[in-house]
């Protein structure tokens, strides 16, 4: 059963919330739990982006840990508020998770910045812009411990310059966490998937 994996406040929630896993979901669990690099490749509205969120709110559930960025969450796209409010809020509402979330783009206020900073949220939502940014300034030391960085829409990104660059940042990340964060890919169903796959983790990593 793939709701087995996670704390009880969680599984009650998507319960309450659902009527059953998508398929995409039920696949994408057991893969993220294992801690490897993952690549949920599914059509819009198959409950991929829940299924990569949930997996890392039930960690911050089950080990919270105050004052570091555990996950980010990267989205070429500008639709990042309602994905944020409807996959991220809302299961963090109906858990009751004491979880801090900061939103940071190209628009997010200087002070707004400097708090983040000063109090690193526990999930930062960004997009590949601002995270190089952050990686290049004061603000990289948030990511000290980073654990997972979530990679949405991937497939919009994969053969662009914009990728390129957010492979090198990607690359970044990993050096300023001392680890090596586990990487989540979300695309739509894509053509060839391998190569998708390659670029979502970079060299030497399967």
């Amino acid at each position: 059963v793939p709701l087995e994996a996670f704390t009880p406040q969680v599984r009650e929630w998507f319960e309450r919330a659902f009527a059953a896993p998508t398929p995409a979901q039920e696949q994408a669990w057991p893969a993220i739990a294992t801690g490897q690099h993952t690549l949920i490749s599914a059509p819009t509205g198959s409950g991929k982006t829940l299924a990569a969120f949930l997996w890392a709110l039930d960690r911050l559930v089950a080990e919270p840990t105050a004052d570091r960025t555990r996950l980010v969450y990267v989205s070429p796209l500008k639709a990042l508020s309602y994905d944020v409010e409807k996959n991220l809020r809302a299961p963090l509402r109906g858990i009751g998770a004491d979880v801090k979330v900061a939103i940071r783009t190209g628009d997010t206020p200087q002070k707004e910045r400097q708090a983040m900073v000063r109090h690193p949220p526990d999930i930062l939502i960004t997009t590949p812009e601002s995270l190089y940014l952050m990686l290049t300034s004061q603000a990289r030391e948030i990511f000290a411990e980073t654990e997972q960085v979530i990679v949405d829409e991937i497939h919009a990104v994969a053969r662009t310059k914009r990728g390129a660059h957010l492979a090198v940042t990607l690359e970044r990340l990993v050096e300023q966490a001392g680890r090596d964060v586990q990487r989540i890919g979300l695309s739509a169903t894509q053509n060839p998937l391998e190569e998708v796959g390659r670029f979502l983790v970079g060299p030497g990593r399967t």
